[in-house]
């Protein structure tokens, strides 16, 4: 009950966006390679911040 307010690091909301982005990312993959494009790079932009944030 404790860790139900606890509030989330800043690495677990970039992680779980990262997964949302590429869940999309494969959805798009075979209807529209432009947008399916897209979604990659926003997730590559997500997983570069995850990395900036573990390496400090």
């Amino acid at each position: 009950m404790l860790g139900l307010f606890k509030k989330k690091s800043r690495t677990e909301v970039l992680q779980k966006k990262y997964e949302k982005l590429m869940s999309q990312w494969h959805e798009l993959s075979t209807v529209n390679r432009s947008e399916s494009d897209a979604k990659y790079a926003e997730a590559q932009k997500v997983l570069e911040e995850i990395d900036a944030l573990s390496n400090t």
